[in-house]
C-alpha cells in the first residue's frame, strides 16, 4: 500500500495545480488528447494523490465530474492530469463535458497530504478537513473533503452517503469488515465569478 508523501503547496503551486487541471480538461475535451505537465514545479514531483472536481457555474452549480485517488505511485503533476481527464469524461458524472461548457465551469483540486485508516470514523472525522474513502473489498467510493461543509452534512450523513456512493448499505461504515480511510489535503479552486484561484 503506497502512502501519500507529505507535501505542502504554496499558493502559487496551488494556483498552478488548478491551471494544469483546466489545461488537461480543455485538451481532452477539445482535442481528445492527454495534456503533458511539461516542466513541473518542484512540489509536483512528489508522489501523492490528487482529486479534481468540476462544477457548472450555471444555475445551482451542478457537479459535472469528480475523479482522483488518495493513493498513487504517480508524480503529483501526472496525478492531476489523470484525475482531470477522468472527471471530464463520461466515466465520472454520467455525461462527458462538451466544448460549449468549458467557459461555464469551476475547477477545484485537492492535493492529498495525509491518509489515516480509522476504526472510529465518527470520532475521527473533522468535517471540512477530511475526505472519506470506503472499501469493502468489492466496493469502493470516496467523497471530497469540502462537501459536508458546503452541503451542511452531519458526520453520520457524510458516512452514509459515501456508503450509498459505493452501492452498499448506508450503515456499512459501522461494519468491522469495512475499511474507512480519511484523507487530508489542500484544496484550491477557481472562483465562481471567474476571478483568481482561492485556497480553501
Amino acid at each position: 500500500m503506497s502512502e501519500a508523501q507529505a507535501v505542502e503547496l504554496s499558493y502559487d503551486d496551488g494556483a498552478r495545480a488548478v491551471e494544469l487541471a483546466r489545461e488537461a480538461v480543455e485538451s481532452y475535451v477539445l482535442h481528445g488528447q492527454r495534456e503533458h505537465p511539461g516542466s513541473m514545479r518542484d512540489a509536483f514531483y512528489a508522489r501523492t494523490g490528487a482529486f479534481v472536481r468540476i462544477c457548472s457555474t450555471r444555475g445551482r452549480g451542478q457537479l459535472r465530474g469528480c475523479a482522483g485517488a488518495y493513493r498513487t505511485d504517480d508524480q503529483l503533476g501526472h496525478a492531476i492530469v489523470d484525475a482531470a481527464i477522468k472527471a471530464a469524461s463520461s466515466d465520472s458524472a454520467g455525461s462527458e463535458i462538451g466544448p460549449k461548457e468549458l467557459s461555464d465551469l469551476s475547477i477545484s483540486v485537492c492535493i492529498v497530504s495525509n491518509t489515516v485508516l480509522t476504526n472510529d470514523p465518527l470520532d475521527d472525522i473533522e468535517l471540512g478537513t477530511h475526505g472519506v474513502a470506503l472499501d469493502t473489498g468489492n466496493d469502493h467510493a470516496w467523497l471530497y473533503p469540502t462537501l459536508p461543509v458546503e452541503q451542511d452534512w452531519s458526520k453520520e450523513k457524510y458516512l452514509s452517503l459515501v456508503c450509498r456512493k459505493a452501492n452498499v448499505s448506508p450503515m456499512a461504515w459501522q461494519d468491522d469488515e469495512t475499511m474507512i480511510t480519511l484523507f487530508e489535503g489542500q484544496v484550491f479552486r477557481e472562483r465562481p465569478d471567474g476571478g483568481s484561484v482561492e485556497a480553501l
